[in-house]
């Protein structure tokens, strides 16, 4: 059953590379003239048009096969207009696609002469005028066939239903200016000031419940822990409640002299100002009582773990920048003494890559603008923000300086502490052919690109590969600047070229 189940993917991926393809069995007994094959591209737009030999009078349909650009996918609906410019303009249209991606024009071929051909696109997303170029009408059939070249021989077919289908793009070759890099290792590390440790502001005991687990983001001025401050008269109970009689007393006997005083002062036996004094006596008497009051109760909070959370029972500890926890010690209930350790937080807007160059290139590091990073996992180099600084001191071990890069929002496949590979661009090197790394196939151990000599057909092309990656582009050798190639499917394409069966035109105009 695993066998069965293993096949299955491999089933439906040759079934999609050899979708419309005719074999020898399905050909018609009477066979059709070869079509004319026209490809080209413009910024937007990819044209693969296939049309009869043109003969004066005759009908003829034009199949258009229309792609867009910006995401490799067939055009879906609009208007297209065949343009045939003469003596005068003549205009054939259809409005709206057979099957997406494909235009069916049908028209009545003009008068024989040659004539200037262009094709506008007009559709929601994308409006388009490919100029075609010259196109020969001629007076009689034979004289038409004769003017058909036959196809190229060797050349890989991949039809548009299937780079439709797929996933498939591929773009103009440029020549791309090259700088000198240095490749060396480096380290994710904090920003300066983008490390934080959280540590207990005085000894007690962490409130149950709350806290924050390891990898957790927090915002500054969050709250982070509860700590209840350590009371420091713990065992000496029966002095607290001594000193809590003591104040009750001086309170009741405060309260006694106050209402005598006052009642003095009514007959007119003391003066006025008796009665203030012994209100402010009477007023220090309650709050020595409130105060014995909260020793207790504080003592008791110590002693348990709980509390009301009135200010001086409980102390909030609050998260000093914005970040994430990167360390943590707290536990529900646990004990802590002061300045002990609780959270590290580190700060991620933005991390330094501080890298480690050789002594040998000290010289050359000088130069260096920007830079680059290789995280593992990531397809696409990253790039730093600015350079921070220039190590000056060779370290006695490593024989190295470090040299320091801002990186600014990493995304979430970089970490600090993570190692990567920091490339130091140091100056020009002269414009090189450069592709995108995976447009290089491996066939055979002989590195290929597959060159895309018309709209359904590929040249296999061997090249050299040389120079170090930059923004995940590779110089080559064996290909030429405004050859265009496939840059997402050439494996699929080498896989349509290992297939022994013979390709044909079976699209579904």
């Amino acid at each position: 059953m695993r066998t069965i189940e293993k096949a299955i993917p491999a089933l439906v991926l040759v079934c999609l590379l050899t979708a419309c393809r005719s074999t020898p069995q399905e050909a018609t007994t009477e066979q059709e003239p070869p079509a004319v094959a026209v490809t080209m591209w413009s910024e937007r737009t990819e044209l693969f048009m296939e049309y009869p030999p043109l003969v004066a009078g005759a009908d003829a349909a034009f199949h258009i096969h229309l792609t867009d650009l910006s995401n490799f996918q067939p055009l879906r609906e609009g208007r297209v207009v065949v343009r045939f410019e003469g003596d005068a303009i003549e205009r054939f249209e259809v409005d709206g696609p057979s099957t997406p991606g494909i235009f069916n024009v049908s028209l009545k071929v003009p008068a024989a002469r040659r004539y200037q051909v262009a094709v506008e696109v007009h559709s929601t997303n994308l409006k388009d005028e490919l100029r075609v170029g010259a196109v020969t009408v001629y007076p009689d059939q034979q004289s038409a066939l004769a003017s058909i070249t036959t196809e190229e021989e060797g050349a890989t077919s991949f039809l548009k239903e299937q780079q439709w289908t797929l996933d498939f793009a591929t773009m103009k070759v440029e020549s791309r200016a090259r700088r000198q890099v240095v490749s060396v290792p480096a380290t994710i590390e904090p920003r300066v000031g983008g490390s934080a440790d959280v540590r207990a502001p005085t000894a007690g005991r962490l409130a149950t419940g709350g806290g924050r687990a390891i990898g957790s983001t927090v915002n500054r001025g969050a709250a982070l822990a509860e700590l209840i401050v350590r009371n420091e008269r713990l065992g000496e109970t029966p002095v607290l409640k001594l000193e809590l009689a003591q104040a009750e007393a001086a309170l009741r006997l405060a309260q006694g002299d106050l209402a005598r005083i006052e009642r003095l002062v009514d007959a007119g036996a003391v003066p006025q100002r008796r009665v203030a004094e012994a209100r402010a006596a009477h007023e220090t008497a309650a709050a020595r009582v409130r105060i014995a009051e909260e020793q207790l109760r504080h003592l008791e909070l110590s002693r348990t773990g709980q509390g009301t959370g009135e200010a001086g029972e409980r102390v909030v500890v609050r998260a000093p920048i914005t970040g994430v926890v990167a360390e943590s010690s707290v536990a529900s209930g646990a004990t802590v003494e002061e300045a002990q350790l609780l959270y590290r937080i580190v700060a991620l807007d933005s991390v330094h890559v501080v890298g480690a160059v050789p002594e040998q290139h000290l010289a050359r590091i000088e130069r260096a603008t920007s830079a680059e990073i290789d995280v593992p996992g990531v397809p696409t180099p990253l790039k730093t923000t600015r350079l921070v600084s220039v190590g000056r001191v060779v370290d006695p071990q490593k024989r190295s300086v470090p040299i320091t890069f801002e990186l600014v929002k990493p995304p979430p496949a970089v970490a600090v502490g993570q190692g990567v590979t920091l490339r130091l661009i140091t100056g020009p090197r002269g414009a090189e052919v450069a592709v995108p790394a995976n447009a290089v196939v491996d066939d055979g151990g002989q590195p290929i690109v597959f060159v895309q000599t018309g709209g359904e057909s590929f040249e296999r092309r061997p090249v050299r590969v040389g120079g170090p990656r930059e923004g995940g582009f590779v110089q080559v050798e064996g290909v030429e600047p405004g050859e265009r190639i496939v840059t997402r499917g050439a494996y699929l394409v080498r896989l349509a070229a290992l297939s022994p069966q013979t390709p044909g035109h079976g699209h579904v105009h």
